[in-house]
């Protein structure tokens, strides 16, 4: 990150005009004449921030009611239970083909929804597809349950809670099992219910519960479902606790001595030592946690960005674990390694803003290899050393847009709408097809791919489409 000096002088220079923010809890857009072409400029939070929370009073969650709808569940095959898809690294594990190429007028719409002002992705199970969603005439927030036959709604969870626009308002994805949905909120209320009925199961208010401070653009924090119980990083009193899923009684909470506030990341899962721990970056450094009893096994200031903290660590099968950001942070590769008993991060190498970063979306580990969006909006290919494979030019730029790999293949989208699919191989890049899919902005809505179904979106429109090979 620069200092703060540096943060100053380029905001002199930059001409902040009407922009939006981040599919995974994201951010604002400040566009600059001055930043120099192919750089994505400075993004900064507006006045309307989301703060610390008012942590009086009764709980929004409260006021809940459940509406049932004309929708239907689905008999199709496929899932993607929540964040990042079934094994939480953007590749697809469902061995469905997907077609080579498209028609020229693109892939087939099976249905279209309008959405409320925001980036939430969706979450597929057992022919529903669940989303979090804002309706700023009823000023509720919501958990829907829709057909991925025709999109129309099953059931709709609401209460009411005042969010006003700041870039989008729903940022983030649900998780999903058989039996239960658990979804986050932009002002930190959590809720489970019955995944088929929609009827509640438990309710926490994080702000209330756990002091935590709202980050500036709302929630970016996907919950976590781990078994048979939900991990979540209220970083308040507690940085990280872990519930029952049936019943949201707690398990284990880890303490948060350093203050460390939330940020738009979610909890990424890694095994160190032949132990389970889940990997959080807070607002001042990243922090590895035993599954088991939730205690601190390391920290780490090396890695932290001043203004917001985006994409999800990577970890890697070798105890290594992959960390970038925008706003001039770059990456890093941090490595741990037991030294009498205890674990130690220390950094294994760093990469420039110009070689990598991430400014929105988490980069994918896919057969050895990395890949990603930096922050000029190429397509990166990067071995596990840090070095650049491939770039896919200045002819294919994608900003900050989705990307994941299913059948060997990358799907991309670009700020506009335009959906590109590569081959998923460090020899080179090689585009196999594009289609406009929107017409809209800020198409940043993480995927979701059920079968050959797959689910994107814009800032208020989602689509449902056909990629399957006929």
């Amino acid at each position: 990150m620069p200092a703060s000096s540096q943060i100053s002088a380029l905001l002199a220079r930059v001409l902040p005009v009407t922009a939006a923010a981040a599919a995974l809890g994201v951010l604002a857009y400040v566009w600059a004449s001055a930043v120099p072409a192919g750089h994505v400029p400075l993004r900064l939070p507006v006045t309307d921030a989301g703060g610390a929370a008012d942590a009086r009073g009764e709980s929004p969650l409260a006021k809940a009611t459940l509406t049932l709808g004309s929708g239907l569940a689905a008999e199709l095959p496929g899932a993607w239970p929540g964040f990042r898809g079934s094994n939480l690294d953007a590749v697809a594990a469902d061995p469905t083909p997907l077609a080579d190429s498209w028609p020229t007028d693109g892939p087939q719409k099976l249905w279209s929804i309008d959405v409320g002002e925001g980036y939430a992705g969706a979450a597929v199970l057992n022919g529903r597809v669940y989303l979090m969603d804002y309706d700023r005439k009823a000023q509720t927030d919501a958990l829907r349950c829709l057909s991925l036959a025709d999109g129309r709604e099953i059931w709709r969870f609401s209460y009411p809670l005042p969010v006003k626009r700041n870039h989008g308002m729903s940022r983030t994805v649900p998780a999903v099992t058989p039996t239960h949905v658990v979804a986050l909120g932009p002002k930190c209320q959590v809720c489970c219910l019955d995944a088929v009925s929609g009827e509640t199961r438990w309710v926490i208010d994080l702000v209330r519960e756990y002091g935590t401070s709202v980050p500036a653009w709302y929630a970016g924090q996907c919950p976590l479902i781990d078994g048979d119980r939900v991990i979540l990083a209220p970083s308040g009193s507690s940085l990280m606790i872990a519930v029952e899923l049936e019943t949201g009684k707690v398990i284990w909470k880890t303490s948060n001595p350093r203050d460390w506030k939330m940020t738009h990341v979610s909890i990424a899962k890694m095994e160190l030592g032949g132990r389970k721990t889940y990997v959080y970056c807070g607002h001042r450094g990243v922090a590895g946690i035993a599954a088991d009893d939730g205690s601190l096994l390391w920290e780490t200031p090396d890695w932290k960005i001043s203004i917001a903290t985006v994409a999800t660590p990577v970890p890697l099968a070798d105890g290594r674990v992959f960390l970038s950001g925008g706003y001039e942070a770059g990456a890093m590769m941090l490595g741990l390694a037991e030294n009498g008993g205890k674990w130690q991060a220390k950094p294994a190498f760093r990469l420039d803003a110009d070689t990598f970063g991430a400014t929105q979306q988490t980069p994918i580990l896919f057969q050895d290899h990395l890949y990603g969006v930096r922050p000029n909006g190429e397509l990166v290919c990067l071995d596990l050393d840090g070095q650049v494979r491939w770039a896919s030019g200045a002819g294919h730029r994608f900003g900050l847009g989705p990307f994941m790999i299913a059948d060997g293949k990358i799907l991309v989208m670009n700020d506009d709408g335009l959906l590109t699919m590569a081959r998923a191989s460090p020899a080179g890049f090689e585009m196999l097809a594009q289609a406009q899919v929107f017409d809209g902005h800020d198409a940043w809505g993480p995927f979701a791919l059920a079968g050959s179904r797959l689910i994107v979106r814009e800032f208020t429109r989602m689509v449902c489409l056909e990629l399957g090979k006929k």
